[in-house]
């Protein structure tokens, strides 16, 4: 399969398209590859071309697209994951895996009980991008500035809303059986807690704003593993994994 870039500018068949400084430097330095190359280039919104490098250093790198790809399908669900900053670089592995298993937003929440102080977006974005690179998306997952958990309850729209709580937590039901039993929504928000978990008064004030508390059994897990865990737990409930 040849090599996949990052081409934000796509704008169609036959229509050159410049690479992004990282994305050039990965194909020039890292790669090496030149003029004639066959790559491909997708645009993050879902279009992706088999295309023949035509200008490489000095100067920027230039792509010229010949043939469209059909890239795997998206998630039936647009899901939304809004997940607490977590310590060190947690929140990056987060972003990474997602990603892979096709949220469409990832949107960081400052809550009662966040401790990190990483509010990297840019980096995150980046992260996002290499790992559509990777598992073959052509869809890169919009990565939001950081924002509070009160702004999501006002703000979301989604139509279906999940909080991941702790096994144990009053009112929760389990994810699998409560979803097997509704159809399958075109939207939804996955929120996750940060290490210390949601407080009693997040809980309450999400429920009230129509968030259903969901478990995903009776083991705790750790919160940069249980969001890949509860996303695709989603995905094969709605038929996409």
């Amino acid at each position: 399969m040849p090599s996949r870039f990052y081409a934000p500018g796509l704008a169609g068949p036959d229509v050159p398209v410049e690479l992004p400084d990282d994305e050039a430097q990965h194909l020039t330095r890292v790669l090496r590859l030149g003029a004639g190359d066959t790559v491909s280039v997708f645009d993050g919104r879902g279009v992706e071309y088999l295309a023949r490098v035509e200008q490489v250093s000095p100067g920027p790198v230039i792509v010229r697209p010949y043939q469209a790809v059909v890239p795997p399908p998206e998630p039936a669900v647009a899901l939304i994951v809004a997940q607490a900053l977590l310590k060190g670089r947690k929140f990056d592995d987060v972003v990474r895996d997602v990603t892979m298993v096709g949220a469409i937003a990832v949107q960081p929440l400052l809550t009662a009980r966040t401790e990190a102080r990483a509010r990297d977006t840019d980096r995150w974005i980046r992260i996002a991008v290499a790992s559509a690179k990777q598992c073959r998306r052509a869809v890169v997952p919009e990565v939001r500035a950081p924002g509070s958990f009160r702004s999501l309850l006002d703000d979301d729209r989604s139509h279906l809303r999940l909080l991941l709580v702790a096994p144990g937590t009053a009112g929760a039901t389990g994810a699998a059986p409560l979803l097997q039993d509704h159809p399958r929504p075109a939207t939804a928000t996955l929120a996750v807690g940060p290490e210390g978990g949601w407080s009693t008064e997040e809980v309450a004030a999400a429920t009230a704003a129509g968030f259903v508390p969901v478990t995903l059994g009776r083991r705790t897990l750790r919160a940069d593993a249980v969001v890949v865990c509860a996303v695709s737990v989603l995905q094969y409930i709605w038929g996409d994994l």
